[in-house]
């Protein structure tokens, strides 16, 4: 069916845009040396936790922007990286990164994420970060994303959330009423008038810490985007489902759960616990009000190979390898009373989220070496602690990820 007239001035407007503001803002060189190995199995399991370890594997950066395919081929060699983007200009700076770091495994095309059919394969793995909410047909990009997944493939996509957004869209409004464009002369005048915006204003926290706000095509992006269309989780997940995708997990999911930080200690707990998942999701957005975005895997409806989630029912989990996550650091200084260290996640923005742990959790925590099982770790705790416990609390926190049973062990000289 051929688009309509509407949308198709939608999808011309929001590529003219790119055109004239490339985003994110283009870089000139890119730091090979940024990932480790232990970030590269971190996305890896991420995205299977029960599959072995292989660099070799093909991967759709869906709205590749000016530099997200080229560091996605710089992380893995071995793969072999499609970007697509909307926008020549986009494509242009990213294909100047495939020059400067001679980056044979990467290919450039100038297609809409719609069109991805028109590409004539499907890939392991389909990252789609920040591009579909911007779509004249949101639903028509992520079915054609779905048919370009493999059948065992994972999708990686995040899509902006409503309420941590409101300062945004409350601006976005104010600029639609005035008649903002997104010239040099409009943005300069919008950013002069952000730096006298009230005090209270719903804004303020991202003017403070987003470094969007600081150049032009950031600012532009944000606050002058011709179509911007926000999720909350029920309408995420709806969106996933009614476009044959199933919900593994969010990338980072304690600020999702209300077993982590705040929400544990509320006259609600128990209630919240006796929620089904996609509730529990749901409750934790609305009660946290601050979430900018969604990013979840993702895997087709028909894709049987299991293992799409981590299950403590059972007892699968004690022969798992834990994982520590690269952004896990553990303090040690104003302890609560008979804790030896308190773990965080540097990447979560929630300041309530972090995990008091006892001198034996603390000994199992160093122990984690990327071989040894669950099972085997267990000496290190107390006898009347429940490594269950623990484990799932580690989990949930987003200090570990669990590599399953079926993946074998990792070696540098061969990966998988």
């Amino acid at each position: 069916m051929s688009p309509s007239p509407d949308a198709e001035a939608v999808a011309t407007a929001v590529r003219d845009f790119y055109e004239r503001h490339p985003y994110p803002r283009p870089v000139e060189e890119l730091r090979p040396d940024a990932e480790s190995e232990a970030e590269r199995l971190e996305e890896y399991h991420l995205l299977w936790p029960s599959r072995a370890f292989r660099e070799e594997r093909s991967i759709l950066v869906a709205g590749c922007g000016t530099a997200q395919a080229a560091r996605h081929a710089l992380r893995w060699p071995r793969a072999r990286v499609v970007g697509i983007d909307v926008s020549e200009a986009s494509i242009a700076h990213a294909r100047a990164l495939k020059e400067k770091h001679g980056l044979a495994n990467l290919e450039l095309r100038r297609l809409p994420v719609e069109e991805a059919g028109r590409l004539g394969e499907t890939f392991d793995q389909i990252v789609c970060t920040g591009v579909l909410h911007h779509l004249p047909d949101p639903d028509a990009g992520l079915r054609a994303l779905r048919e370009a997944l493999a059948p065992q493939g994972r999708m990686l996509l995040m899509v902006y959330a409503p309420y941590g957004r409101a300062g945004i869209y409350l601006l976005q409004e104010y600029g639609r009423l005035i008649g903002i464009e997104a010239t040099t002369a409009g943005i300069r005048d919008l950013a002069s008038a952000l730096r006298l915006l009230p005090a209270g204003h719903p804004l303020w926290p991202l003017l403070r810490n987003s470094p969007d706000f600081r150049y032009d095509a950031g600012l532009a992006d944000a606050l002058l985007h011709p179509r911007d269309r926000p999720y909350s989780v029920p309408q995420f997940l709806a969106f996933a489902a009614r476009n044959r995708l199933l919900f593994s997990r969010w990338r980072r999911q304690a600020p999702y759960l209300p077993h982590c930080g705040a929400p544990r200690g509320t006259p609600h707990y128990a209630r919240l616990a006796q929620l089904g998942p996609e509730t529990q999701y749901a409750a934790m957005e609305l009660y946290r009000g601050t979430m900018l975005r969604h990013s979840a895997v993702l895997c087709r409806d028909d894709d049987h190979s299991g293992g799409r989630k981590i299950d403590f029912a059972g007892d699968d989990w004690l022969d798992a390898v834990p994982l520590r996550v690269v952004d896990s650091v553990c303090i040690e200084e104003k302890l609560p009373p008979g804790k030896a260290g308190v773990l965080l996640n540097r990447s979560h923005t929630d300041t309530d989220i972090y995990l008091p742990i006892d001198a034996g959790q603390k000994r199992f925590v160093e122990a984690i070496d990327g071989r040894r099982t669950a099972r085997s770790l267990a000496v290190h705790l107390r006898p009347q602690s429940s490594i269950r416990d623990f484990v799932e609390q580690l989990w949930r926190h987003d200090q570990i990820l669990l590599r399953m049973k079926e993946a074998d062990p990792v070696s540098r000289a061969q990966p998988g």
